[in-house]
């Protein structure tokens, strides 16, 4: 059999091709693309928020300067907004209201279910007993505040008239409640652990199991919208970090605790071990991110807490393009 000039460069360029093994990689990692930068910023801010302490992923994608900025959870948006950090895993309840005030957030997954958990004192049971009771926040429009408002509206209570909300800026609601100053606080991790210790209260709501909180995220990784614009692989790459390191909290959470505990994250390996124990990180592989924010929004439109409809938080301020590109990659 006769073979022609054009074909034999045909079969020889095919059989280099197979020899580097280029066509049985996918084409994300055939023709992987280098960083933008090799730099990235990230939150220090909770125990639960997890995955991104475990820096060796960021490593293995390529970031070789890798910053951990300190503050408390409620300034996370805000940094994030500011671009004083790059990325950080931050609750939805609390990046909602940010893109409806136009703050330029962008959120690009769902990563993990569950860190809030609702306690009370003795003789309150359910949400519904939370009428004419006291609960602890230090600020209106904080994230307690925001997920006990729509906890109560959920069982037909009036938040505004029915909650006497106890506001104090420089106490933590946990420290009054361990005082016996109020009746009920939302904690994070490792709030709850501290108060189980010490038999203070009880927990009346987990969002890690009551239903309809645990059908959707709690944190989400959101990123600066102008560095998402500007490092879309290096974007990709944090991303990806994260989920690997996810997925490590839930098939090897001896191991990610102690290496939060040697971070320098916790000083608790018991209190980190057992939270990610608790908390589903597999999650991302199951719901839906989209499903998330728009809950969210119906829930904290209908409270009075933002004006935007669902479509317009989803366009402003999400991006499942890195996520979905993952999943497939990653089999999820």
């Amino acid at each position: 059999m006769r073979i022609t000039q054009s074909r034999l460069q045909f079969l020889t360029m095919l059989s280099l091709a197979s020899a580097a093994g280029l066509l049985r990689a996918p084409p994300s990692l055939a023709v992987e693309q280098q960083l933008e930068t090799s730099t990235v910023r990230l939150a220090n801010s909770g125990l639960c928020i997890a995955p991104q302490y475990l820096a060796e992923e960021l490593r293995t994608e390529g970031f070789t300067d890798i910053h951990y900025v300190d503050m408390s959870p409620p300034q996370r948006t805000g940094k994030i907004a500011r671009g004083e950090v790059d990325f950080t895993l931050d609750y939805a309840a609390s990046l909602v209201p940010a893109i409806d005030r136009s703050e330029p957030i962008t959120v690009l997954a769902g990563v993990h279910v569950g860190c809030q958990e609702l306690f009370a004192r003795e003789g309150i049971r359910t949400i519904a007993d939370l009428k004419g009771r006291s609960v602890g926040v230090q600020a209106l429009g904080s994230v307690p505040h925001t997920l006990v408002t729509v906890m109560a509206a959920h069982v037909g209570l009036d938040p505004g008239k029915d909650i006497h909300w106890v506001i104090e800026p420089s106490i933590k609601p946990i420290e009054l409640f361990v005082d016996g100053k109020i009746d009920a606080f939302i904690g994070f991790p490792p709030e709850p652990q501290h108060l189980r210790d010490r038999h203070i209260g009880h927990e009346i709501l987990s969002t890690a199991v009551d239903r309809p909180w645990s059908q959707y995220f709690c944190c989400m990784l959101a990123g600066n919208r102008e560095f998402v614009r500007n490092h879309p692989v290096a974007t990709k790459r944090v991303l990806r970090a994260i989920l690997k390191a996810a997925d490590i909290c839930v098939t090897e959470p001896a191991r990610a605790a102690r290496r939060i505990v040697d971070g320098g994250f916790t000083d608790r390996y018991d209190y980190a071990l057992q939270t990610l124990n608790e908390l589903p990180y597999d999650k991302w592989r199951e719901y839906d991110a989209e499903d998330t924010i728009r809950f969210y929004t119906l829930r904290l439109r209908d409270v009075g807490f933002i004006k935007s409809s669902p479509q317009k938080i989803i366009a402003d301020g999400t991006d499942w393009r890195f996520l979905n590109e993952l999943k497939r990659e990653l089999k999820a």
